[in-house]
C-alpha cells in the first residue's frame, strides 16, 4: 500500500531535484522510477539520462569531455585493481610518459599519420603566442615511448621490455561523442618489445584473454574475441585483436578492448634494434629488430556496461565493480522503535564490511524510505537490506536484488554467509541475462541479401568473410 506520496518521490536530475507531477492512482501505474525515457523506446536519450541522473558522469562545457564522479572512478578502480596484479604476473612495469607528442615524432611513420590524423589535437599557442613548432596531445603513445625503447634496448639481454601505463588520451574523431565514447578518456596502455614473432604473439593472445576475462567476469557483459580486418587494424600495426560487445537495444557492437601485434614496423621506424648472443649486429637487419606490441582498455568499459545492465530504473552495476555493494534502509514506521532499528541498520552494515562487503547505511532522516529506494536503483546498487519493526522483531532483515527485484528474509544468525551467496548469485545471474539476451540476437547468414535484412533486424551476424579487400 502506499503509505504517502512523500515515499514515491524520484530522482530526475543529477542534482536531486524531485517531481511532485502524479496523483496517487498514476504512483502505481509508474514503472521508470525517476527516469523520463524507456531504455527500449529512445536507448540514446535514455542512455544519456542513466549516466548523468546515477550520478556517474557530469557534462563539461567542452564537447566530448565529461567529469567523471567518484561512482565511475570506483568501477574504474575496481577493474585497475584486478589488472595490474594480472600484468605484474606477465611482468609488465608501471610507467608513466608525456602527455605531448613533438611534430616531428608524430610525422615518421606516415601510416600512423594517416590513421590518427583526424583523431589529433594540436597545441599551437603559450598564451598569446604562437607556437613555433605545434605539440601534439597523444591520441596515443607509441611514438612518445619509442624514443626510449630504442635508448634503451641494447643487447638480448634487454629484452623483452615491458611497460604499462595508466592515463588520458585525446581524439578529437567524434562529430557527436557521447558519455564515456569520447574526445578524452582514461585507459591503460601497454607496450612491450620481444626478441622472437613468437613471442610477441603469444603476448597478444594471453592479454586478450585478460580483456576478456575484465568484461565477462567484472563486467558481466559477454563478449566475442577475434582478429580485426585489414581495414579495421591499428594504424601501422601488423594485425589487431580485440574483444567486441553487443548491444541487443541498438543491434550496435562495440570495441571493447585491442591487443595490436605492431610487428617489426615501428622498430625500423624507430631504430629499435638489439645484439644476438654473441654481441654481434645481425648480418639481415630484419633479425635484429624488436617485435612490438601494444594494447589498451579505456572507460569506455563503463558506458558499454551501463548499456547491457541498465534497466528503466537506472544503472545495475555486478558486485564486483560497484562502490557499495549494500545499502541498508531503516524502515522507521510511525510508533516503531527507531533508535533500535537505526542501531541494528549500523550494527548490521559493521558486520557486512567486517566480512570484507561493501556495505553503507542510509540513515538520513530527511528522505522517506521509498524515496532512498528510488535514489539506490538509480545508482544500481546490487543489493538492498531493509530493517523495520517487524524484522528487528524476528531478528532478521529483508533483501532485495536490483537486478530482478527478488526479495528475500535473511536470519541474522546467516547474514554474512547470505549476502555473500546473493553477490556471488547476482554476479553470475547478470552474466547469464546479458549472454541470453546476446546469443538470441545471433543469426548466421550466408547470402548478401540474408546479411541485409539481419542488419535491418539489428541482429549479431555470422557470416562468411575471407578477409579479401576485394570481396
Amino acid at each position: 500500500m502506499i503509505k504517502s506520496f512523500q515515499s514515491y518521490y524520484c530522482l530526475t536530475t543529477s542534482n536531486k531535484q524531485l517531481v511532485d507531477v502524479f496523483t496517487k492512482e498514476e504512483i502505481k501505474k509508474v514503472t521508470l522510477l525517476g527516469l523520463t525515457n524507456s531504455k527500449n523506446s529512445n536507448f540514446g536519450e535514455w542512455y544519456t539520462e542513466v549516466v548523468t541522473t546515477s550520478e556517474i558522469i557530469e557534462y563539461y562545457d567542452i564537447s566530448g569531455c565529461y567529469t567523471l564522479l567518484p561512482w565511475a572512478m570506483a568501477i574504474w578502480k575496481r577493474m585497475q585493481n584486478f589488472f595490474d596484479p594480472e600484468i605484474e604476473k606477465m611482468d609488465v612495469e608501471p610507467c608513466c610518459f608525456p602527455l605531448f607528442v613533438s611534430k616531428d615524432a608524430l610525422q615518421k611513420e606516415k601510416d600512423h599519420i594517416t590513421g590518427f590524423a583526424p583523431e589529433v589535437a594540436w597545441v599551437t599557442k603559450s598564451g598569446d603566442t604562437d607556437l613555433e613548432i605545434p605539440i601534439a596531445i597523444r591520441p596515443t603513445s607509441e611514438t612518445v615511448m619509442y624514443p626510449y625503447f630504442s635508448k634503451t634496448i641494447r643487447g638480448h639481454r634487454d629484452l623483452p621490455l615491458k611497460l604499462n601505463q595508466w592515463v588520458n588520451v585525446v581524439r578529437w574523431e567524434f562529430s557527436s561523442p557521447t558519455p564515456f565514447i569520447s574526445r578524452e578518456f582514461l585507459w591503460q596502455e601497454g607496450y612491450t618489445a620481444f626478441a622472437t614473432k613468437k613471442e610477441a604473439y603469444t603476448e597478444v593472445l594471453a592479454i586478450l584473454e585478460l580483456y576478456r576475462r575484465l568484461y565477462e567476469e567484472y563486467l558481466a557483459v559477454p563478449v566475442v574475441k577475434g582478429k580485426k580486418s585489414e581495414m579495421e587494424k591499428f594504424a601501422g600495426g601488423l594485425y589487431t585483436t580485440s574483444v567486441e560487445a553487443f548491444i541487443p537495444n541498438t543491434g550496435r557492437g562495440v570495441q571493447g578492448a585491442t591487443a595490436h601485434c605492431l610487428g617489426q614496423n615501428f622498430a625500423k621506424m624507430f631504430d629499435i634494434t638489439f645484439e644476438d648472443e654473441k654481441q654481434e649486429k645481425s648480418e639481415k637487419r630484419d633479425k635484429a629488430m624488436v617485435w612490438q606490441n601494444s594494447w589498451a582498455y579505456s572507460t569506455r568499459t563503463i558506458g558499454v556496461m551501463v548499456m547491457v545492465h541498465g534497466d528503466d530504473k537506472g544503472l545495475v552495476l555486478p558486485p564486483k565493480v560497484a562502490k557499495v555493494q549494500v545499502i541498508v534502509v531503516p524502515m522507521p514506521y510511525k510508533d516503531a522503535d527507531v533508535e533500535n532499528i537505526l542501531n541494528a541498520c549500523s550494527t548490521t552494515v559493521k558486520t557486512l564490511c567486517d566480512s570484507g562487503i561493501l556495505a553503507k547505511a542510509d540513515l538520513r532522516d530527511n528522505y522517506s524510505p521509498g524515496w532512498k529506494y528510488c535514489h539506490w536503483e538509480m545508482k544500481g546498487v546490487p543489493l538492498r537490506i531493509e530493517i523495520g519493526p517487524k524484522d528487528l522483531a524476528n531478528n532478521q532483515v529483508r533483501a532485495v536484488r536490483c537486478d530482478n527485484g527478488a526479495k528475500v528474509d535473511i536470519p541474522m544468525t546467516v547474514l554474512v554467509n547470505k549476502v555473500k551467496g546473493m553477490m556471488d548469485t547476482i554476479q553470475q545471474s547478470m552474466f547469464d541475462v546479458a549472454k541470453q539476451k546476446r546469443d538470441a540476437c545471433i543469426q548466421v547468414t550466408k547470402t548478401w541479401d540474408e546479411f541485409i535484412q539481419a542488419l535491418v533486424q539489428k541482429k549479431l551476424i555470422l557470416a562468411p568473410w575471407d578477409d579479401e579487400e576485394d570481396t
